[in-house]
């Protein structure tokens, strides 16, 4: 029987996120036949380190944001010689970085949106672009610190003021319309997901909480932006150079008449696998089960060594 063991919690401000992910993969990889080792990750990297020696057969990442998602336990992995299951270290560090990977987006052809980088200082002096726009940390996920800033909005100065990511942040464009999102398994795009969110746009509470938002498989929407949408999914995961799942989530634009225009915001190397996450939704949709899907990850599992 394979050992896996299943590294979830970590230290970044996604943990409860990582911790609700981790507690069902561990149930779906058992139900799955795997001899499972729970690692609850906290600050001291010497536990992690002990809890896996022996080594593993592989590792199951369940951990999201800062030293999970962004390439950090890849390399410590990669250094220990255990097959893990998700990217890389290099495209998780990039896609991680909003700037990074909005470059590297629009080297490819990928449509993006219009950002710049402006020191937070200035940001409370100044709109640096016309509203609305969308003000956001670097490397952060789950829409932590995201905030939309619309004509009339008073909160420019606040948000400068209680800014806890570093000294710059990341302007972009607000595209109204909708937001879409699409999973990719290796190399297949699953569908095409609409998210409704309950809240003026989809923040933290919306993608975790109950009732947070609701989504509509598939997506409501041309049969044009289907295709472009898992297109520029599977093309956004092959330029970072993506392993295993990722998710890219898009804005798309039909506010002045169809077919419109999709822009992709983000992917997200490790999508979350909690009861209200969109993979899980998006492969049992097409078929896979929870432990299915979680099996798949682990036999894709590998070391970059």
């Amino acid at each position: 029987m394979k050992r896996v063991a299943v590294l979830y919690g970590g230290i970044s401000t996604e943990r409860e996120v990582s911790l609700a992910s981790g507690k069902q993969v561990i149930v779906a990889l058992r139900e799955a036949g795997y001899d499972v080792v729970p690692v609850e990750v906290g600050a001291d990297l010497r536990q992690v380190l002990a809890a896996l020696d022996p080594k593993p057969d592989a590792v199951f990442n369940a951990l999201h944001g800062r030293f999970g998602e962004d390439g950090a336990i890849q390399g410590v992995l990669d250094w220990l010689g255990i097959p893990y299951t998700h990217s890389g270290v290099r495209p998780s560090a990039i896609a991680m970085d909003k700037i990074a990977a909005k470059a590297l987006f629009a080297a490819a052809g990928l449509p993006v949106a219009h950002h710049k980088v402006v020191d937070i200082a200035d940001l409370a002096e100044a709109d640096p672009m016309p509203r609305p726009y969308v003000v956001k940390p670097q490397r952060e996920g789950s829409s932590v610190g995201v905030y939309i800033l619309q004509q009339g909005d008073n909160r420019r100065a606040e948000i400068a003021r209680g800014w806890n990511f570093g000294t710059t942040a990341m302007v972009e464009e607000f595209i109204p319309g909708r937001e879409l999102t699409v999973a990719v398994m290796g190399d297949r795009a699953l569908a095409v997901t609409e998210i409704k969110a309950s809240h003026a746009f989809y923040d933290y509470e919306s993608k975790y909480a109950e009732g947070g938002s609701f989504h509509v498989i598939p997506a409501q929407v041309p049969e044009t932006i289907t295709e472009q949408a898992m297109d520029v999914a599977l093309r956004a995961h092959q330029a970072l150079g993506c392993a295993g799942a990722s998710r890219s989530d898009f804005r798309y634009d039909d506010t002045a008449g169809a077919p419109g225009r999709l822009v992709l915001l983000e992917v997200n190397t490790q999508p979350g696998l909690t009861p209200t996450s969109l993979l899980p939704e998006q492969a049992a949709h097409i078929g896979i089960s929870f432990p299915a899907l979680c099996a798949w990850m682990v036999e894709a599992a590998q070391c970059r060594a």
